[in-house]
């Protein structure tokens, strides 16, 4: 019996194969006018409505991180009170009390955040207005003061650090705000812990974009090679290098 259905089966597989070859010579626009406009619209679900803000200021839909009042999303990694300074609308790194941790967490989002290295120019290369903002915790966007100040390309302003150097050097001068756009999507891992898909990430430097939606190789290591080890949403990372770097408007978007 299965001898029989065999060339049966072959034949209208050949056929099925021959009426979609002659549907494929039509014309395109022969084609589409045998659809009606209303066969490929989407009515259903609708967006949501969000209110832009104004400017760089945060949508309607934002988290606000830092508003310029108070730091009190953020905390030290030992769950202390954040020992920068906040004055003026700004949270400034007072250098040795250590690296600053969001309260809560995240993972795919949208970060939009403002940065000035000091006015006065002290140090050079890495020493030079260096910080970081760090994605889950674990992944570095470098911030430093590059403005005629030479380092490796890979740890300059804009970089993924020791990982992607920027697209192009978008620096503003020494004491001029500078801003951050960040559009981030956290890495996936399967149960037994093995990293299955890359986390990605584009980087808008003061309106330019340096980082055209990279595939992060892994965490960010001053030295070797980065680690994948399976984590899942943790918060947002500033670092203290030190050198006195200011923040203001910070606000994120889960995605």
């Amino acid at each position: 019996m299965k001898q029989v259905l065999a060339p049966v089966f072959s034949f209208f597989v050949a056929m099925i194969f021959l009426q979609c070859t002659s549907l494929a010579q039509i014309a395109p626009a022969e084609h589409s006018k045998k659809w009606p406009p209303e066969m490929t619209e989407v009515w259903e679900p609708i967006p949501r409505v969000v209110t832009p803000g104004e400017g760089t200021a945060a949508p309607s839909d934002a988290i606000v991180l830092f508003d310029g009042t108070n730091a009190g999303e953020w905390t030290h990694k030992d769950g202390s009170p954040v020992k920068w300074k906040v004055e003026n609308g700004v949270m400034t790194v007072v250098g040795g009390t250590g690296d600053i941790y969001t309260k809560r967490t995240f993972g795919d989002c949208q970060l939009h955040i403002e940065w000035r290295t000091p006015a006065e120019v002290k140090g050079e290369g890495q020493g030079r207005g260096n910080s970081g903002v760090f994605l889950q915790s674990r992944y570095e966007v470098q911030v430093l003061d590059n403005y005629n100040n030479r380092t490796y390309s890979n740890g300059q302003a804009g970089s993924i650090y020791k990982q992607y150097m920027p697209l192009v050097n978008a620096c503003r001068p020494p004491g001029e705000w500078q801003t951050y756009d960040i559009i981030y999507t956290a890495p996936r891992f399967n149960e037994d812990g093995i990293r299955i898909t890359p986390a990605y990430i584009t980087v808008i430097h003061n309106g330019i974009v340096v980082q055209n939606h990279v595939p992060l190789h892994g965490t960010t290591e001053y030295r070797g090679l980065p680690q994948n080890v399976a984590h899942g949403p943790a918060p947002l990372q500033l670092q203290d290098h030190g050198n006195p770097v200011s923040y203001r408007n910070i606000w994120i978007r889960e995605l």
